[in-house]
């Protein structure tokens, strides 16, 4: 009885998560981490190892991957998925996580830091989607999960290039789930509100009442907030989910 269930046990799964060395990437590769499964997961800078999230994932069992690769270059996201795909034969979950901010208003906005950000956030969530797709497509099963953030939907005053990218991979994520669908493949998006992270730990610390004032539930996010979430869309419970944008802001959006 035990061979014969073995025998039709599914392979391990693979997970891949973009920007996995700290924040919400770090605490995704955690929660998707378990004996057996292998997590790939990028990083922007040569100095940054993920030395952390490459401990968190052994901890739970699984079998980190750690590579530095620019999601933004074609090139880079090519090979990365090459040697996923040489390595293990294919991708269960991508979750685009990968993103970068330059803040400034409107008016005084740097062209650089409007590209910059718009290549990284949105380019690198289309590189990579591309890439997965034609290995999700070949084993008729896969689950992309694409962070997006609230100021997609909102906007933000001082954040018109950050909002723009997560406002684009709200549409990205829609237009993907409708292209994919027919071969078992979903896409969705989850838009985190204020979630505390290295990232805006600054921000709180200035703001912190008037960020609180503006969400019902009185915290702020934390990433494991946001990795909850994509664990859930990445499961059978979340198999007729696609083409959507889950929230994850405490009621600051509704």
């Amino acid at each position: 009885m035990n061979s014969n269930r073995n025998s039709h046990s599914p392979p391990p799964r693979t997970i891949v998560v973009t920007g996995g060395s700290k924040g919400i990437g770090r605490a995704i590769c955690k929660a998707f981490a378990r004996p057996g499964t292998t997590v790939y997961f990028n990083f922007l800078s040569p100095e940054t190892t993920g030395l952390e999230t490459a401990r968190d994932i052994s901890a739970a069992g699984g079998i980190p991957v750690p590579m530095c690769v620019d999601v933004a270059s074609e090139a880079e996201v090519t090979h990365f998925f090459k040697k996923i795909s040489d390595e293990t034969g294919r991708v269960d979950v991508l979750v685009n996580n990968a993103g970068i901010t330059k803040d400034s208003l409107l008016l005084r906005m740097k062209e650089s830091d409007w590209d910059d950000v718009i290549r990284v956030n949105l380019k690198g969530t289309f590189n990579c989607t591309k890439a997965v797709a034609r290995l999700m497509l070949k084993q008729r099963y896969g689950r992309i999960i694409n962070i997006s953030s609230v100021v997609g939907v909102t906007g933000n005053s001082g954040q018109a290039n950050y909002a723009a990218s997560k406002a684009g991979i709200i549409g990205l994520t829609k237009s993907a789930a409708r292209e994919l669908a027919s071969r078992g493949v979903t896409v969705n998006a989850i838009a985190p509100g204020f979630i505390k992270t290295d990232m805006t730990a600054e921000i709180f610390e200035k703001m912190e009442s008037d960020i609180l004032s503006q969400i019902p539930l009185a915290r702020v996010g934390t990433p494991e907030d946001v990795a909850g979430v994509a664990v859930f869309l990445a499961s059978e419970s979340a198999d007729y989910i696609t083409g959507q944008v889950i929230h994850v802001n405490g009621g600051m959006y509704i």
